[in-house]
């Protein structure tokens, strides 16, 4: 091979947040960043839907409460407008001021994969940004599973799907400790696997599922009364 390997493409991030001055704080950070690119930004949820479409962002910053539409609706709006088109969601990242918020936990149902505060540090927003985008990973898994358990009482739980019974009794148990909010590594010490075993049942969990990420695992488990199945 002659010459340095090719670089990734960075990361193009959408914002939407009704607040100008926290889209140009946001703004200024992400540009900072040799690995992110700002892909836009929007004041309400209608906007944000539609400049995704237009900009096919990687990741999507998306406040909760907003006029026009909030960031519940546009965030179902923006996965389904990319289903219907036949390409991948972009991964949704809700920002809330309040760790335990059910709006949070409704946009989260609606497929974003994850939540942060709006007043965490910006080197921890970077690094939700970059974990959320590989998919490898969840953000705040202890926090979206904390979040679910305070506002599960209020949903009713659904009967065990049919695709659930597609797992081996392997798969089963490393699906309740992922959806308790363990890391692979936590996993790989609890089961006596390797990461990288973990890492191969959690991507066939997935597709077996017809889940898009670790988020939406604790999501469905929630939904189905699944998390301390057997």
């Amino acid at each position: 091979m002659s010459g340095a390997m090719l670089e990734a493409a960075p990361i193009r991030v959408l914002l939407v947040d009704d607040q100008p001055l926290f889209r140009a704080g946001v703004r200024m950070l992400l540009s900072s960043q040799d690995d992110l690119e700002f892909a836009g930004e929007a004041g309400n949820g209608q906007d944000g839907v539609r400049l995704a479409a237009e900009t096919r962002p990687d990741v999507v910053l998306m406040d909760i409460r907003m006029p026009v539409m909030d960031g519940i609706a546009a965030t179902s709006a923006i996965i389904a407008d990319a289903e219907r088109a036949g390409r991948s969601a972009p991964r949704i990242v809700v920002l809330t001021t309040f760790d335990l918020d059910e709006a949070a936990a409704r946009a989260i149902r609606g497929g974003a994969s994850g939540f942060v505060l709006k007043d965490a540090e910006p080197e921890f927003l970077l690094a939700a940004i970059r974990t959320v985008h590989a998919g490898s990973a969840v953000i705040a898994a202890g926090a979206t599973r904390e979040l679910f358990e305070y506002f599960s009482s209020a949903q009713p739980v659904r009967p065990e799907p049919p695709e659930f019974a597609s797992l081996t009794s392997r798969e089963r148990e490393i699906f309740v400790l992922a959806a308790r909010g363990l890391s692979n590594a936590e996993i790989a010490g609890s089961e006596f696997l390797s990461e990288a075993t973990v890492k191969t049942h959690i991507s066939r969990i997935l597709a077996k599922l017809g889940l898009r990420d670790r988020v939406q695992m604790v999501v469905y488990a929630f939904e189905h009364g699944l998390t301390a199945a057997e």
